[in-house]
Formats: C-alpha cells, sequence, structure tokens
C-alpha cells in the first residue's frame, strides 16, 4: 500500500470535531474521552481562539492523536496543519486551493474540501487532488443554522462515482447517522452530539459502534 492510500483509509468512522474550547487542558480532557470511545479521526476547529492559543492547542491535540494512532487534521488552515505536522487539513469553500495547500503540505498529507451539497464540487475536488470530501449539512445543526442542505441520495450518487473517502457532516446523531452510512457515508463528522453528552466516552464508543452494523 501506498502513503497516498494509506492516508486516504484514515478517513473513516467517527471523526470529531473540536468544539470551541478555549481551555487547553479541558479540551484535551474531552478529546482523549473521545479517542478512548473510538474516534477514528479528530480535525482541530477553534473560531474563537487567537492564533497562538491554536498553535498551542493544535501541537498539543497533535500529540495526543499520535497516542492512539488517530489521523488529526487542521481545519481552515493549511499553515498550521504544516507547522505541527498534522495528517493534513480540511479546506472549505474560502479556505484556498487544493493546489495550494499540497505544495505547503507535500504530497503524503490528506486534503479533505466541504462539498456541501454539490456533488460537481466534489467531482471537481477530486479531479484537483483531494483525498476526501465532506457533504452537508444533513440536518439541522447547531453550529451552522444557516448550512446547505444535503440529502442522503447525494450521497448514494457520490458514492457510485467518487473514489476518495465521503465524510457526512451536519446534526449528525447515533440516530440519524445510521442511514447516512448506509448510503455511502465512510465518517461521520460530529459536533454537538459527541461534545454535548453527558459521557463523551460513551457517546463516541456509540458511534463507532454504528460503522460495524452497516
Amino acid at each position: 500500500m501506498n502513503l497516498k492510500m494509506a492516508a486516504r483509509q484514515g478517513i473513516n468512522g467517527l471523526y470529531a470535531i473540536t468544539p470551541d474550547e478555549l481551555n487547553t487542558a479541558e479540551l484535551l480532557h474531552k478529546v482523549r474521552l473521545a479517542l478512548h470511545g473510538g474516534a477514528r479521526v479528530l480535525q482541530y476547529r477553534n473560531k474563537s481562539a487567537s492564533p497562538a492559543l491554536k498553535l498551542q492547542q493544535a501541537q498539543a491535540l497533535r500529540q495526543l492523536t499520535r497516542e492512539f494512532e488517530a489521523t488529526f487534521i487542521v481545519n481552515d488552515d493549511a499553515r498550521l496543519a504544516a507547522q505541527v505536522d498534522a495528517d493534513g487539513v480540511h479546506l472549505g469553500g474560502d479556505d484556498g486551493s487544493v493546489a495550494a495547500a499540497r505544495t505547503l503540505l507535500g504530497q503524503t498529507k490528506i486534503i479533505g474540501v466541504s462539498c456541501y451539497n454539490r456533488a460537481p464540487l466534489a467531482a471537481e475536488a477530486e479531479a484537483q487532488g483531494a483525498d476526501y470530501v465532506a457533504f452537508g449539512a444533513f440536518f439541522s445543526s447547531s453550529v451552522k443554522p444557516d448550512a446547505a442542505k444535503a440529502d442522503a441520495a447525494l450521497l448514494q450518487t457520490a458514492r457510485s462515482t467518487l473514489h476518495v473517502p465521503i465524510v457526512a457532516i451536519g446534526g449528525i446523531t447515533q440516530q440519524n447517522g445510521v442511514a447516512l452510512i448506509a448510503a455511502g457515508a465512510d465518517a461521520l463528522a460530529v459536533i454537538s452530539a459527541l461534545w454535548n453528552a453527558a459521557d463523551i466516552q460513551a457517546s463516541a464508543q456509540e458511534f463507532s459502534t454504528l460503522f460495524s452494523r452497516t
């Protein structure tokens, strides 16, 4: 298996996206619980932190994800991903091109792209060298209440045409995630249903179990 294939295979299962937590110790505590529960991918996303705090948190999370052999992705910022030697970066619509991120990160790092509810955008991202694509929001999301809505039929179409892992995001819970996996999602990206749970580790375990049922 080459390094590129290995990287792409790292995008599967529960894809945990960090909350906007300014307390680094608390963030690490929560993430450790999620990783103990089986989260396979961790994306560092913090819209309220300063650049210095983002660097501190990303460095700490890079070390923690190595401990659990989990894939570590940085949201939006390819330079930060390179600085902390993350496994890759996730790009939104305004975060620059795949080509620019590839130049900065190199050929073996993972580049994911948000494709919202647009299958043609995913095909274009794959053609440009993206290693995975993300669709959503599939359900109402408190994190992005105005996000474009996607449906399971989009996953079925994408699964039949794309050759890269597919991530589903947006209001996903243990109850509604099963249908998305069945429709073709390789990973479920979760924020609220994971971090707002009374027991984060148990919630992560429940999400992880969904992938063995389909």
